[in-house]
């Protein structure tokens, strides 16, 4: 169901807000990444650091299940190994692509647990990436990944854990994370 943005901010203050689960980068990568998001996204709409967003709206009544979910899932869990896979055009801005196997066995784990459950947008595995511009022209989209191509070269790393965020209409509110705490 589409609903306009007057409704759904009057949702998040009724009903709660929905909640995000985003997979954390290693920190070198996350101030690398946030430092490329702060130059070249529209500062007014920049309300958020580097992040990779696995949902973006689970309903916010399942976070104790989704907590005891996600704390099973990294108790057993090594980090998982990610792959910086180079530029991702957007039309109107720019990504760092990343792939990763294991991040999205897990995210399916999670997608299982609570089918039925989710929005359309989370129904489906996510391209992983990382944005660093939006809502630009398709010319200052296009002149940005040129000029990152050169440098965003394939990198291997691993990710350290998940965090669950509350979606407050801008700025999430961050609510709690889950390190890879396995062998």
């Amino acid at each position: 169901m589409v609903r306009n943005p007057a409704q759904a901010r009057r949702d998040v203050s009724e009903a709660g807000a929905p909640l995000i689960l985003t997979a954390e980068l290693p920190p070198g990568l996350h101030r690398r990444f946030t430092a490329l998001r702060s130059e070249h996204f529209p500062p007014e709409r920049n309300h958020l650091e580097a992040h990779v967003t696995l949902f973006h709206a689970l309903p916010p009544m399942c976070e104790g299940e989704l907590r005891r979910l996600l704390g099973r899932l990294t108790a057993a869990m090594a980090p998982v190994g990610g792959r910086i896979e180079g530029i991702m055009p957007m039309g109107s801005g720019t990504a760092i692509r990343l792939a990763s196997h294991d991040l999205l066995m897990v995210r399916g784990d999670v997608a299982e647990h609570f089918h039925g459950m989710l929005t359309a947008q989370d129904s489906h595995n996510p391209r992983l990436h990382v944005t660093v511009q939006n809502k630009v022209t398709p010319a200052q989209a296009k002149a940005l990944q040129a000029s990152l191509a050169p440098i965003i070269l394939p990198e291997r790393f691993k990710f350290p854990g998940l965090a669950l965020h509350r979606y407050r209409g801008g700025p999430w509110e961050f609510v709690a994370r889950w390190p890879f705490r396995g062998k």
